[in-house]
C-alpha cells in the first residue's frame, strides 16, 4: 500500500506523477487517510481555523484551496461566482460528480478555548469590522475537500470519470451557490451526474455519519421590515407615532402565524434576531429596523409564512395609524430552499455507508433543527442533478456524556463556542465522499 508524500514533496511533484495502484478495501483507504492527516491535512485544517474569512470575502481562502487543488493535478479556475474556484480531476470515461465544500467563516468572537483559536477581524462588506470565526465547521469541510482530491488523484485505478471539485463561497448568506450558477458553473464546466456534499455536525457523535433519503435541510430566508415612526419627544407620544412599540407588536403578532395558520404538523420558525431602533431614552424614534430568520420544510409552507409575515407588518402599522404613504416596508433579502436529497441516491449511498464505513458507523437520519443549506440551487429541479448531502459527526461521545449527567452543553453551530474534533471529522468526511465517488464513478465505469 502506498501512503501519502509529505507535505513539502506533495508541492514539489507534478500532477504526471499521481497514479498509484488502486485501494480496494476501506481498511487501506482509512489508513491512507489517517497517515495524510498526520503528515498533511491536521496543519492544513488548523491554518484554515486560524484564518477564516466573511462570506464573498474568503480571497485568501479561495487562493489557498485552489493552490492545494493544483498541487494535487487538478485543473483549477478561479473566481467562479465572485471568490469561488472550479477544479476539475478527469481521469477518462465516466460519469461527471460535483463534491462540493463551503468555505466562509461567521462574524462570531471565538470563545472556543482552542489553543488554535480564531483571533482573526474582518472589514465586511457594510464597511464595519467583525471578529471572524469557522463557527459552523467549513474549516472541516475544504480540508476533507483537499483529503478526498489527494487521495483520488493519488488512486486513478480505483475510479474512472471527471470529479468537479466546488469551492463556495457564502453559503452562511445562502448566496453562493446561487452566484456561482449564475456565473455558468454548469455551462462552463459541465452539468454534474451526481451532486455530493457533507456538513460536520455538532449534535452527531464522532465516527457517525448520517443522511436523510429526503429532506436534509430546512429552507431558510432573511426578511427585512423597516417601520416607520413619526418623531416626537418621549413625553408627548400623542404628538407622534412610535416605531418601537408598532415593531413589538409586530415581533408577538408574527408567532401567531405560526400558532393560528399554519398547520401544525407543519414545522415554521419565524425568528426575529435584531430589533435597531432609537438613540436616546427621551426620544421617540423615526425609524425601527427588524430581521427575521424564517425557516420551512416545504415550499407551500414557505410560501405562507413569507406572505402572511407580510401582511401581519403591514397590517399592524395601518392599525396603529401609519399614514398610507408611509407603510411598514418587508423585503425578503436572501433565501434558499428546502435541501431535499435525492430518495434512491441516498438509499444507494446510505448503503455504501454501511458497507464501506461499517454498520455502526451509520446513524439513521433525524432533523434536530431547522437549519438551511444553499447547496439545495445545485440539485434545483430545474437542473435535474441527483443530490447526496450528509452530515459526519463533530462531537465526542464523551462530550455527550458529561453533558448528560450535569457537565457543560455541547455548543451549537453558530456559537462562539462551538469546536468540534477535527482529526475524527475530517478523515471520516473523507473517507465517506471517497466512498461515494468509488461508487459512482468506479474504475471501468465509461466502458
Amino acid at each position: 500500500m502506498r501512503m501519502f508524500r509529505t507535505a513539502t514533496a506533495a508541492f514539489a511533484i507534478a500532477a504526471a506523477s499521481f497514479g498509484a495502484p488502486a485501494m480496494a478495501d476501506d481498511h487501506d483507504v482509512a489508513q491512507a487517510i489517517e497517515a495524510d492527516y498526520e503528515a498533511y491535512l491536521a496543519p492544513l485544517f488548523v491554518h484554515f481555523h486560524q484564518n477564516p474569512e466573511l462570506s464573498f470575502l474568503e480571497n485568501k481562502t479561495a487562493a489557498r484551496m485552489a493552490q492545494e487543488l493544483r498541487s494535487a493535478g487538478v485543473t483549477v479556475t478561479e473566481n467562479v461566482g465572485g471568490t469561488g474556484v472550479v477544479g476539475m480531476l478527469q481521469n477518462g470515461e465516466g460519469p461527471l460528480v460535483l463534491v462540493r465544500a463551503d468555505m466562509d467563516g461567521l462574524p462570531v468572537l471565538e470563545k472556543s478555548g482552542l489553543d488554535y483559536a480564531s483571533t482573526a477581524t474582518q472589514v465586511g462588506q457594510d464597511g464595519k469590522e467583525y471578529p471572524v470565526m469557522h463557527a459552523c465547521g467549513h474549516d472541516v469541510h475544504i480540508t476533507s475537500m483537499v483529503g478526498t482530491a489527494r487521495w483520488l488523484a493519488e488512486n486513478t485505478d480505483a475510479w474512472s470519470g471527471t470529479v468537479m471539485f466546488v469551492v463556495q463561497p457564502a453559503e452562511e448568506r445562502v448566496g453562493g451557490a446561487k452566484a456561482m450558477l449564475a456565473d455558468g458553473l454548469y455551462e462552463r464546466f459541465g452539468k454534474p451526474d451526481y451532486a455530493l456534499a457533507l456538513h460536520v455536525a455538532s449534535v452527531l457523535p464522532a465516527g457517525k455519519v448520517s443522511a436523510s433519503e429526503k429532506i436534509q435541510y430546512s429552507s431558510a430566508d432573511s426578511v427585512d421590515i423597516m417601520v416607520p415612526g413619526i418623531g416626537a419627544h418621549g413625553a408627548s407620544p400623542h404628538a407622534g407615532r412610535d416605531p418601537v412599540y408598532i415593531g413589538s407588536q409586530i415581533v408577538t403578532a408574527l408567532q401567531s402565524i405560526i400558532s393560528r395558520e399554519v398547520m401544525p404538523l407543519a414545522p415554521g420558525v419565524i425568528t426575529v434576531g435584531s430589533f435597531q431602533a432609537g438613540s436616546k431614552h427621551n426620544i421617540i424614534s423615526d425609524r425601527a429596523d427588524l430581521q427575521l430568520t424564517v425557516r420551512a420544510n416545504d415550499e407551500a409552507t414557505r410560501a405562507q409564512l413569507l406572505a402572511a409575515i407580510e401582511r401581519v407588518a403591514v397590517g399592524i402599522g395601518k392599525a396603529h395609524g401609519l399614514p398610507d404613504e408611509m407603510p411598514v416596508q418587508v423585503k425578503v433579502s436572501e433565501g434558499t430552499p428546502v435541501t431535499n436529497n435525492d430518495p434512491a441516491l441516498a438509499r444507494r449511498l446510505n448503503a455504501v455507508m454501511k458497507r464501506e464505513l461499517g454498520e455502526e458507523a451509520f446513524m439513521p437520519f433525524e432533523q434536530r433543527g431547522m437549519g438551511a443549506e444553499d447547496f439545495a440551487y445545485f440539485v434545483a429541479d430545474e437542473y435535474g442533478v441527483p443530490g447526496y448531502y450528509f452530515a459526519v459527526g463533530g462531537t465526542p461521545p464523551e462530550a455527550f456524556e458529561a453533558a448528560r449527567n450535569g457537565g457543560p452543553a455541547v455548543p451549537s453551530h453558530h456559537s462562539p463556542l462551538f469546536k468540534i474534533e477535527p482529526r475524527s471529522s475530517v478523515t471520516l468526511g473523507t473517507r465517506a465522499m471517497i466512498a461515494a465517488v468509488l461508487d459512482l464513478a468506479p474504475a471501468g465505469s465509461g466502458n
